[in-house]
């Protein structure tokens, strides 16, 4: 029986004694290493043995045809409301799995929970180095020795945020083990809001000593503070949202810890604010575009690079220049939630075309980042017609359509060179102004200000406009206003009322959320946060039908190459019987190959048809596998009980 547990001796032999990993951000050493004070006492190997994580916490668009933690239009990776597929949409896990938490398909599918595996070995990473730093302490400065303690503390209390975001309570560990203590190897778990507290003690030490800059793309005080309030905004809301669910009976003073967790994240995001480095500068495309080089601007903490001269490239420009059809895609209900340019969503809104959802209509009245994010036509690339752009620049798909690629290699294969911006500041001031919400909203905390707004919300809408954008009819959308919010008659709906948390009474809450929603598109963000606001259940077609729909279109007309607004949507004849579109009154139209003057409404995927049951509270926690469960029964027939606590709804 594989062990499971954080020894994994032959993985952790591997991974914690590997220095700088090539992959990443154009560092080209590799070497490796003696666990001794040769190694140890050299502060240039402590920066090639941190090196070798930037690939696991920072994947950007990973690399060559790998597409793990990449964005959604080519991975797969998202699951939740903002994403459809053709055929059965992707299901959540249902049944507790042997071995799912090693093996690479497992992996695929917690990524798109957002969450990781059943994994200590890089807890193990990070307490060893730990360990070693405070053995060989005479050998540093001050400084060198709180800053790379910092970085390493910071690792772990992230790893295991990111554990427990994904199984809720798991055992802690803050040294390494020996490979002959079982008791501490099978220890039950432990609940997470002592794992977090702990967490929180790591990230308190990371933000206080890293270092302000340790030089472009290497993780400084403000990567580590972003990071750190993402961690603590997860939590805090959980223990919100997630009060009362039976997986959270081990753990005590949750209101208490659910205040400190948000106020953790705010002070954390407000270290990064406060500290005058960032603004909003660089029009939204660029920041995922740019091909060769940094993007221009201050919004981005850490950028992951890619280089010819390392053979560091990637596929997904590819699968976003309609080289090839995307696999995940935005559905109707995304369409629905961008808010218009006055600041209004559209069943509110004033502007004309504003309840179009034909996708040039949408670029001219919704936030300029829809135009940044979706093509302006639909595509019969593409099975609801809205097609993926944020991830290349704006001449890649033009010149795909246009059929005059002539083998460039920033737009084929797995040549492509554009960088990610893995850290934002936008997630800071995003995470920041949501914390500040929450704690006014269910603690009696300081009420969110206009200025709150104007520093977070409104900076954010006020980013530039690159002259494609404004030649399509984007505009910056209008301030959030604290005194005249919109109602979004969404948000009492009945289909929120059917989720886990119930329909959000604050409208300033729902406004942040969409905020997020529009900002982190297929980023991997959504699947968190809907899990951690109590939300999974808007995946499910049955109560949410916009997630089975794609954008309005009128067949005949966008398969028009003279209009300037639509490119051919290019109807063959093998898709009749498969191509359908729904009327806005619910009547579905099948095309049979002489009916094109009928095919206008909303794009249905080919034979879209909805998930499995969601499954009610307890599939917002992953199970602990059966292998991690016979391992511990099975080291107890050795001579002492040994016993894991399954997550509730998850015992066989």
């Amino acid at each position: 029986m594989k062990k499971f547990i954080p020894i994994l001796l032959s993985v952790v032999a591997a991974l914690v004694f590997t220095g700088c990993n090539t992959d990443f951000l154009d560092r080209s050493s590799k070497v490796t290493m003696t666990d001794n004070a040769d190694y140890w006492t050299k502060a240039e190997n402590l920066r090639l043995f941190v090196n070798g994580a930037y690939n696991n916490y920072f994947t950007g668009y990973n690399s060559g045809w790998s597409g793990t933690k990449a964005p959604t239009c080519f991975s797969r990776n998202e699951c939740s409301d903002d994403i459809s597929t053709g055929s059965a949409q992707y299901d959540i896990l249902l049944t507790n799995p042997n071995d799912n938490w090693f093996r690479s398909e497992g992996i695929r599918l917690l990524v798109r929970r957002g969450g990781t595996g059943w994994d200590f070995s890089w807890v193990r990473k990070w307490n060893t180095m730990i360990e070693r730093l405070e053995m060989y302490k005479d050998s540093y400065t001050q400084e060198e020795y709180n800053h790379w303690m910092g970085v390493a503390r910071f690792f772990r209390a992230y790893e295991y945020s990111t554990i427990v975001m994904s199984f809720g309570d798991v055992p802690y560990y803050d040294h390494v083990l020996e490979n002959t203590d079982y008791d501490e190897q099978y220890k039950d778990r432990d609940p997470r809001s002592v794992v977090m507290q702990k967490c929180m003690e790591d990230f308190d030490f990371a933000v206080a000593n890293i270092r302000t800059n340790d030089g472009t793309d290497y993780v400084n005080r403000y990567v580590a503070a972003t990071m750190a309030s993402r961690a603590m905004l997860f939590e805090g809301t959980w223990y919100i949202y997630h009060k009362n669910d039976p997986a959270m009976k081990t753990n005590s003073n949750v209101d208490a810890l659910a205040k400190t967790f948000l106020e953790k994240a705010r002070d954390y995001a407000q270290i990064v604010m406060d500290s005058g480095k960032y603004s909003f500068s660089t029009e939204f495309n660029a920041l995922f575009g740019t091909y060769k080089g940094r993007p221009a601007g201050n919004e981005i903490l850490l950028y992951r690079s890619y280089s010819n001269d390392l053979a560091i490239r990637h596929c997904i420009a590819s699968y976003c220049n309609m080289r090839e059809g995307q696999s995940g895609f935005a559905n109707l209900s995304t369409l629905k939630a961008w808010i218009c340019n006055d600041g209004q969503p559209y069943t509110n809104s004033n502007l004309a075309g504003a309840d179009s959802f034909e996708m040039h209509d949408l670029v001219a009245t919704r936030d300029p980042r829809f135009e940044a994010t979706f093509y302006r036509t639909a595509t019969h690339l593409n099975g609801t017609g809205i097609y993926t752009t944020k991830f290349i620049n704006r001449e890649g798909p033009d010149i795909w359509m246009d059929n005059t690629n002539s083998g460039r290699p920033e737009y084929r294969s797995n040549t492509n060179l554009n960088g990610y911006p893995c850290i934002r500041y936008a997630e800071a001031v995003l995470n920041w102004i949501e914390a500040k919400a929450e704690l006014a909203d269910k603690f009696g905390g300081t009420s969110v200000t206009q200025a709150d707004l104007d520093r977070s919300i409104n900076a954010i809408r006020n980013r530039p406009l690159a002259n494609e954008a404004i030649a399509r009819g984007a505009k910056k959308t209008a301030p959030l206003q604290i005194s005249n919010l919109p109602n979004d008659p969404a948000r009492t709906s009945a289909l929120e009322a059917k989720t886990h948390a119930g329909i959000v009474n604050s409208p300033l809450i729902w406004e942040i959320r969409r905020e997020r929603r529009m900002e982190f598109f297929a980023e991997n963000f959504r699947t968190l946060d809907i899990r951690r606001w109590g939300k999974l259940e808007l995946m499910q077609g049955a109560d949410n039908p916009d997630i089975l729909l794609g954008c309005w279109a009128d067949l005949k007309k966008v398969s028009n190459p003279e209009d300037p607004n639509e490119r051919p949507y290019n109807i063959a004849p093998a898709d009749a019987g498969l191509l359908k579109v729904q009327k806005a009154d619910g009547t579905i139209v099948t095309y049979n190959g002489s009916n094109l003057d009928e095919m206008v409404g909303f794009l249905m995927p080919k034979n879209v048809r909805d998930r499995g049951a969601i499954g009610g509270v307890k599939q917002y926690l992953e199970p602990i596998c059966r292998d991690v469960i016979n391992d511990y029964a099975n080291k107890s027939k050795e001579g002492k009980e040994y016993k894991i606590t399954q997550n509730p709804g998850w015992e066989e």
